[in-house]
């Protein structure tokens, strides 16, 4: 129908030619606005959740994957933390034991030095008898210490405990034997130098046992290096651990801020086109009219 020359409006028409339906009981429109202002709100949850938290991953719905690898990270990361402690305990074991041990050595250096004084000829047997009061003074302090060396209420040097295994890895390959002493039959122990015979005696009794406590010293002291490397390397690949973990776990601040802002533009559209497409159905009044 013409007016005036021109063609008459038609909301019928319109709607017709843009393929859609009027309708006032279902509103597409608004309902598709509501989806989106729904993702939008839970995207919006999430990234606050992130930032609030520093953590990518708050459940395995977010990254399965990547929660199985981190969660092992973190185990192997424990572990190696109570290995270097162990490492470190094992290492004020056999510090206990090397210092106790060298004043052992000092003991036997000055009874030595006791027994060539004696063997001399030039002394009586009177003389001797003062030096070996002193020799015996260091003998039953070197059996004091045989006996009374503890660590942690276990005996280091009186053979109570032949052995120690530490474990200074994180898994159970990573173990470390150390063997102990056993002291208490150290041929010093039963020499005198109460007479010139018995001071050449007691020389090669106390040349043997220093070779023995020496030995374990040289031991132990390879096995203290060897704890030092082995703390060191626990240190390190747990150093790399905490950098792989932090990259799969944390959360990437300015990715999660970006996502947040974006999440907050969209939830803010979302509801202006919500409200735009509640008053679409006002239109269809027109065609009642």
């Amino acid at each position: 129908m013409l007016i005036f020359g021109r063609p008459t409006w038609n909301l019928s028409n319109a709607l017709k030619k843009r393929g859609d339906m009027s309708s006032i009981v279902t509103n597409t429109n608004a309902a598709k606005a509501e989806s989106a202002m729904m993702g939008s709100s839970q995207a919006m949850q999430n990234a606050t959740a992130h930032l609030a938290t520093g953590s990518r991953i708050l459940s395995a719905a977010d990254d399965s994957a990547g929660l199985a690898i981190s969660t092992r990270m973190s185990s192997d990361m424990i572990s190696l933390n109570r290995a270097m402690r162990n490492a470190n305990d094992g290492m004020s074991m056999l510090q206990t034991a090397d210092s106790a041990s060298g004043d052992i050595g000092n003991a036997l250096v000055r009874m030595r030095q006791l027994a060539l004084q004696a063997a001399n000829g030039t002394y009586t047997d009177q003389d001797r008898g003062a030096l070996s009061n002193e020799f015996s003074q260091l003998r039953e302090h070197i059996s004091t210490m045989v006996e009374k060396t503890q660590w942690n209420g276990r005996s280091l040097l009186d053979g109570s405990m032949s052995s120690a295994q530490l474990q200074i890895g994180a898994t159970s390959n990573d173990a470390q034997t150390v063997d102990l002493a056993d002291f208490k039959g150290l041929q010093a122990l039963n020499s005198s130098i109460g007479t010139a015979t018995e001071a050449k005696s007691a020389l090669h009794a106390i040349d043997e046992s220093l070779g023995t406590v020496d030995s374990k010293r040289v031991q132990w002291g390879a096995a203290m290096n060897r704890l030092v490397h082995a703390g060191d390397s626990s240190a390190n690949i747990n150093e790399n651990l905490s950098s792989s973990r932090s990259k799969i776990l944390d959360t990437d601040y300015a990715k999660a801020t970006a996502e947040l802002a974006k999440a907050q533009i969209l939830q803010m559209a979302g509801k202006a086109m919500l409200s735009q497409a509640n008053q679409a159905p006002i239109s269809v009044l027109r065609l009642l009219r």
